[in-house]
């Protein structure tokens, strides 16, 4: 791998011109030299491919036949990044603006030892941005949950050390064609959510460890594609696919207890749904 590895950045879009545009102008201003820029588009109406291709003709554009979702327009994403030479490939969410630093950052962090396998960045609220949104991922099977640290916090510097941490969220991660090879990607049977702690499992029982890196700064629009940060629809599909992921790696004696756990915090957040009427 060179010095400055060759990075692709992989971005979805599904209907989501005006964010995904300005997701791409937000890109122009990184300071790392080596990279190639990729949107996948899932079957969109709303004229984002010629938007695209007429403000950013040094985008490569893969136009999809349907709607893949997250996991599978990534995943063609990647498919095509390694295919074209890629080193390292960045999944980055089409509604999210960044630092012109995180890229290098990033990339430094993923070299920093022969054993790291992905690398996530700190992300702000976009609309409130020195609140955070991800200082880590922590995953808890016993009660079938999964939380970003920091979350809602003001950053006062809490959490400016790196460190190593349990999945990184699939809104940005950087890995390695490596890794890649050797953990797989994204697995396309989980409809909406849980993909990237599904991908960071994997990865960490491939032997790789999983860094977060505060210095590398984006900022995201919280759930732009599933109707909110509180929507039913969004609550619906994250609870199903958490169950689908605490099965597949809960121990026997977890599975007895996490189900009924799991419940009661969803429930919670079902309940706080209903009676804000939040969409």
């Amino acid at each position: 791998m060179t010095a400055e590895p060759l990075v692709f950045i992989v971005i979805v879009n599904w209907n989501g011109r005006e964010i995904t545009l300005d997701c791409l102008r937000s890109l122009q201003g990184i300071t790392y030299p080596n990279t190639k820029t990729i949107v996948v588009d899932n079957a969109s109406s709303d004229g984002s491919v010629e938007a695209i291709r007429a403000e950013f003709p040094d985008v490569a554009i893969l136009g999809m036949t349907k709607n893949l979702r997250f996991a599978g327009g990534n995943n063609a994403g990647i498919a095509y990044s390694l295919d074209q030479g890629a080193d390292m490939v960045l999944l980055l969410n089409n509604d999210t603006t960044v630092h012109p630093e995180f890229l290098g950052r990033m990339v430094a962090r993923l070299l920093s030892a022969p054993d790291v396998g992905m690398v996530a960045p700190k992300i702000y609220y976009h609309d409130d941005p020195r609140r955070i949104w991800f200082a880590g991922g922590e995953l808890s099977m016993w009660t079938g949950t999964m939380k970003h640290t920091g979350i809602r916090e003001v950053d006062n510097g809490q959490h400016d050390a790196s460190k190593e941490i349990d999945y990184t969220t699939g809104c940005c991660i950087l890995t390695t064609r490596e890794v890649v090879d050797k953990a797989g990607v994204l697995d396309e049977a989980f409809f909406m959510y849980t993909e990237d702690a599904d991908w960071s499992m994997r990865v960490r029982r491939a032997g790789y460890t999983i860094l977060y890196e505060p210095n590398a700064l984006i900022w995201h629009k919280l759930s732009v594609t599933s109707g909110g940060h509180l929507s039913f629809f969004k609550m619906k599909n994250k609870f199903m696919s958490n169950l689908r992921f605490f099965f597949r790696y809960a121990t026997l004696p977890q599975k007895f207890v996490f189900p009924w756990m799991n419940l009661l915090v969803n429930g919670w957040a079902t309940g706080k749904y209903l009676l804000t009427m939040r969409r």
